[in-house]
């Protein structure tokens, strides 16, 4: 029902003011087709990488050597392949966050702690190439490195909260 009467606000609003809603409507559809590929060529290299990424050890080996530093940040040493995931691959963090949760029950500290991480952060990496590459801009100075800043003080504040309330 919402759908339809906000389309039908549109194609009235635009017919009050003159606008030729078909046109705009064709231009737009033609913009988005070169948006999406302008995108390709980003996501094509992307997909790769983190399926490369996942199957590697990579990720365990990182986990296994910063799981000194969780224990000391106070984040669950267990939520460690999630941090590692979460900024690449939003399908891999949310495989981790349902392993973690299925291994450790929704309502552990652990199952807790990774459903905010979850829910508070952002797949940094792939967002800032989609959005990146649809606006043209090849130097992203520090974007990136405050981004994943961004992303580490959703982890840290998640951990802590989650102490807080659930500990």
């Amino acid at each position: 029902m919402f759908p339809a009467l906000l389309v039908g606000a549109l194609l009235l609003t635009g017919l009050l003011r003159g606008v030729d809603v078909y046109a705009a409507l064709r231009d737009g559809a033609r913009k988005g087709l070169f948006v999406c590929l302008d995108l390709l060529p980003p996501l094509l290299a992307l997909f790769p990488a983190l399926a490369l990424f996942r199957a590697s050890p990579l990720p365990e080996r990182l986990e296994a050597l910063l799981r000194p530093l969780f224990a000391v940040l106070g984040i669950p040493p267990e939520t460690g392949l999630l941090l590692l995931l979460r900024p690449l691959s939003g399908g891999g963090a949310m495989a981790a966050a349902a392993e973690l949760i299925s291994r450790f029950g929704p309502d552990s500290l652990v199952g807790r702690t990774a459903a905010v991480m979850l829910g508070s952060s952002e797949t940094t990496l792939y967002v800032a190439a989609v959005y990146f590459s649809a606006a043209g801009i090849k130097n992203s100075r520090w974007a990136i490195p405050a981004a994943l800043f961004a992303d580490l003080m959703c982890f840290l504040s998640s951990a802590w909260l989650c102490r807080l309330f659930w500990g």
